[in-house]
């Protein structure tokens, strides 16, 4: 019996700051320790916010 490999990218969320709930989803590598933070569109406030990286529920 052989053993399970271990994922090679695992599937994140990405929130809105704006606190309007909305989300993308996106793919980070494992080995990938920091957490992620990138400046997105968010089409209910119509303008870029910061997204934050959360676990996917």
């Amino acid at each position: 019996m052989g053993d399970k490999k271990k994922k090679a990218t695992l599937f994140i969320r990405l929130v809105s700051a704006a606190g309007t709930g909305f989300f993308y989803v996106k793919k980070k590598p494992s080995r990938m320790v920091e957490k992620l933070e990138f400046r997105k569109f968010d089409p209910r406030v119509n303008r870029h916010v910061l997204f934050t990286e959360a676990k996917m529920k």
